[in-house]
């Protein structure tokens, strides 16, 4: 008697359709290519997930570097002052201060600076 996988296999197809829903065109529709797209939307997610974590340092230094050029002193002397004066708070916490407590912020760089 022969085996039949026509359940099998439609699970398995139906996996992959949950995985496009919202895809366009064939993307969708046919196994293969739809198999592609979640294979390929995979690696993006993963790239992303790495470029995220770059694009928020990029943005807190930017934060940060615009803030200290008010009291006369760029990015980078700021942070060699920061590591000599053994002050340890990192670029997030500092952009985190720059938004919201400024006046914090202010006696970082003053502490830092003196």
């Amino acid at each position: 008697m022969r085996v039949k996988r026509g359940l099998v296999s439609k699970r398995k197809h139906n996996k992959i359709f949950d995985l496009t829903k919202g895809y366009r065109g064939s993307r969708n529709r046919l196994i293969r290519t739809a198999k592609q797209s979640v294979i390929q939307a995979g690696a993006y997610s993963f790239a992303g997930r790495k470029n995220r974590k770059r694009d928020f340092r990029a943005l807190w230094i930017t934060r940060i570097s615009e803030a200290v050029k008010e009291y006369g002193v760029s990015y980078s002397k700021f942070v060699k002052q920061l590591k000599t004066a053994q002050v340890n708070l990192n670029r997030k916490m500092l952009a985190d201060l720059v938004l919201n407590d400024k006046e914090s912020f202010k006696k970082v760089v003053e502490a830092v600076k003196a």
